[in-house]
């Protein structure tokens, strides 16, 4: 038997593997879930994160924009806010790939798992039947919306930081005297 799938491997080859893997359309199903489950974990994982690493950012700009030294404190709270700021929008960057990643990989395994409930009408029938799944579950809007705050949380955070750091700079220059 082949190890190597081609356009060309004939379907009877094709199921064969598929069902020494996973032997019925049942294991197929616990499968894609588990690694939903699995990719939804390393997303919730990577959002915490980030959200943690973006409140210590925050508390941090917040405590240089209230200095009030008079030695060095104008100095201060004209570059290190700014830093921070510049901190921010640069962790959102890094952030988004990862969060995308993890996004992706959700929508291909959602994918697939309905593609499953389609291609075995029996399966179908018994998954819309029991009380624990519904379409909404395994539908492409049902999941999407669920996930829509991670992915949006580095772009707004982003936005947030340009915002902050061009008003906490605008505050410094538009006060030169205080």
């Amino acid at each position: 038997m082949p190890r190597i799938i081609f356009p060309q491997t004939p379907e009877s080859v094709l199921t064969e593997q598929a069902a020494k893997i996973f032997g019925s359309p049942k294991d197929r199903l616990d499968f894609y879930r588990r690694e939903i489950q699995y990719e939804t974990t390393i997303l919730a994982n990577r959002t915490d994160a980030y959200l943690t690493a973006q409140s210590f950012l925050v508390i941090a700009f917040v405590s240089c924009m209230s200095n009030l030294n008079p030695e060095w404190g104008k100095l201060f709270t004209l570059v290190v806010p700014a830093f921070l700021a510049l901190l921010g929008v640069l962790s959102s960057l890094n952030a988004w790939p990862g969060i995308r990643a993890a996004y992706d990989i959700i929508d291909h395994w959602h994918f697939k798992q309905s593609e499953l409930l389609r291609s075995e009408p029996v399966m179908g029938l018994s998954y819309d039947e029991s009380p624990l799944f519904c379409e909404t579950e395994s539908s492409h809007k049902g999941y999407r919306k669920a996930l829509l705050f991670s992915v949006r949380t580095p772009w707004l955070f982003m936005v947030f930081w340009m915002l902050l750091g061009a008003f906490a700079f605008y505050i410094q220059v538009d006060n030169p005297g205080s």
